[in-house]
């Protein structure tokens, strides 16, 4: 109402969306997207790309067109590039804490209702790598599956008895004897990909790396063993990750750690779209 009331359908402006923060882009092309669907005449042009270092001032894009059109597409683009930015930014800091580990950071699927993609996409471009994106992309037995099926194994063998072999099978264990439970079916043949530590303390993760490599996990081959796995099946542990926490578990030899936090608590980074010309 405000735009309508007091702008000029014929003036034109020329406005910088800057970055205010130190931080990772994330969402330049959805930024795009929302001036454009408002007004397809806008011209917006990418001074950098998503996945680049952002500075306090760095000019991130240009937009010209109608002053009307920029104010009213104005909040929504920074919502979107500021609420990606700081999945990215918080991701990457999570990535640099693992260097040289080998262990990757996965998301999970606590995210913003409506915006999954968009945020998991944030995180890959922040270093992070995706977990499952529905109920629908892989096969993960977690304490409630286990309780409602009566045991792991149950669980494990009603799903081998419909499995689509393309996609992965993980387990969640909270205790070592659940680790030693989801061993014992593996030569079985179940076809066990990752087992899931959930909140153990991190003696127990180490014992029970210790014991799924003792169980010849690393030389384990299978279908969907992708080259460069350490090995089969992989680990994943979770639970109380932050970036005080993440590193000594990775140093323990697991191959992933998932964070919630990369997707439900990564404050945004700050932007703001300026006007520097007016026509």
């Amino acid at each position: 109402m405000t735009t309508l009331a007091c702008i000029d359908p014929a003036t034109r402006a020329e406005a910088v969306l800057l970055a205010k923060q130190d931080g990772v882009l994330a969402g330049l092309d959805v930024a795009r997207l929302a001036f454009e669907l408002i007004d397809d005449t806008v011209r917006f042009e990418a001074r950098v790309a998503d996945g680049d270092v952002l500075a306090p001032g760095l000019a991130v894009a240009r937009i010209e067109g109608p002053a009307r059109s920029l104010l009213s597409a104005e909040r929504v683009a920074l919502n979107f590039v500021q609420r990606l930015s700081g999945i990215a930014t918080l991701t990457r800091r999570y990535a640099l804490k693992l260097e040289g580990t080998g262990t990757r950071v996965l998301d999970t699927r606590k995210t913003t209702p409506g915006l999954r993609p968009l945020e998991k996409y944030a995180v890959s471009v922040g270093g992070g790598h995706n977990h499952r994106h529905g109920l629908y992309d892989m096969y993960l037995v977690k304490d409630n599956h286990i309780r409602a099926a009566g045991s792991l194994t149950a669980a494990v063998r009603r799903i081998a008895a419909v499995r689509d072999p393309g996609l992965l099978l993980e387990v969640e264990a909270a205790s070592l004897d659940l680790v030693r439970e989801a061993l014992q079916l593996e030569p079985i043949g179940y076809g066990i990909d990752r087992i899931l530590l959930d909140n153990m303390a991190p003696g127990a993760v180490a014992e029970a790396v210790a014991m799924i490599d003792a169980a010849g996990a690393p030389a384990r081959i299978s279908p969907r063993r992708p080259v460069g796995a350490r090995r089969w099946p992989e680990i994943e542990v979770s639970g109380g990750m932050n970036l005080e926490t993440v590193r000594p578990v990775a140093d323990l030899g697991v191959d992933y750690v998932s964070v919630g936090a990369l997707t439900h608590s990564a404050p945004a980074l700050n932007f703001a779209l300026d006007f520097s010309e007016m026509g």
